[in-house]
């Protein structure tokens, strides 16, 4: 889904058949403009999305930008203002609340984990674990906080996970099949294994053919303890139970990428606020 089919099926979702508040009481014709207040201290993200929600809704409508993505932002500042029909600007107030308050609060608690590991190789990455169908969006504020996208879907990035593995009938026969599976078709896609202890690693080490080798729910000594026998071979991820509590442990250990999963399904929205007046 693109940043245009979004917009058109989250404002479907939304209108319906009409915003009949705004059409009972309010003349097409009547002008106004709005400004984007901050009520809370944050990482700001979802502008550039906001405009093209309003433009899409009125392409000649004026959009003038005060603070950029990825901007540290105070209460009481402006984020943006602009000027359009009314009716244009309280269809779209609520989507554009909606994105920009839970971007932000992703961009937010990115730029703390990502802030916690500055000095250390490790970079951050967002996982799987999104609102269907906002994923695009949610992904994006994780870049905007400093954080690194991992794989958008499924189809991006092969990832043998547990279940794929026992599934499968192990991990050498999981690694081997999809390696031949990946030539026959032709897909040029990299290849992660994800790894419940030291032996498995040693198993993945011995198959190889792979890209990136997850360590999942390891403790920072056994994370250390991989990290130092894969020795740059491949990638290596730190995955499962990391906080901003005991993540400078992880990073400690010398591991590539640390995935943390709070980073979308813990976000807390930003306060936000559209506040209108006739032109």
């Amino acid at each position: 889904m693109n940043t245009r089919e979004f917009i058109e099926a989250a404002l479907k979702e939304d209108i319906g058949g009409g915003d009949y508040s705004t059409l009972a009481c309010i003349a097409p014709s009547t002008r106004g403009r709005a400004v984007l207040k901050i009520k809370e201290a944050g990482l700001l993200a979802g502008v550039a999305l906001a405009q093209d929600i309003f433009h899409y809704l009125e392409p000649e409508a004026t959009f003038t930008i005060y603070k950029q993505d990825s901007e540290a932002v105070q209460p009481g500042e402006i984020a943006f203002e602009v000027t359009a029909c009314v009716h244009t600007i309280l269809q779209a107030e609520r989507l554009v609340l909606n994105c920009m308050q839970r971007m932000s609060g992703i961009a937010t608690l990115t730029r703390t984990y990502t802030d916690a590991v500055t000095g250390y190789k490790a970079r951050i990455l967002d996982t799987r674990k999104t609102t269907p169908l906002f994923r695009m969006c949610e992904k994006e504020a994780v870049r905007i906080g400093g954080g690194t996208n991992h794989r958008m879907g499924l189809y991006d990035m092969v990832m043998l996970k547990d279940n794929h593995i026992d599934f499968c009938g192990g991990i050498e026969q999981a690694i081997t099949t999809t390696i031949d599976y990946l030539k026959s078709n032709n897909l040029p896609l990299k290849i992660e294994v994800e790894t419940r202890n030291i032996d498995d690693v040693r198993r993945v080490l011995a198959t190889g053919g792979i890209d990136r080798i997850m360590l999942d729910n390891y403790t920072p000594t056994q994370m250390a303890e991989a990290v130092a026998l894969i020795d740059g071979r491949y990638e290596t991820e730190a995955s499962g139970g990391i906080t901003l509590d005991n993540i400078q442990e992880y990073a400690a250990t010398g591991v590539d990428l640390i995935s943390v999963g709070a980073l979308t399904h813990h976000a807390v929205s930003l306060d936000l606020s559209l506040k209108a007046q006739l032109s």
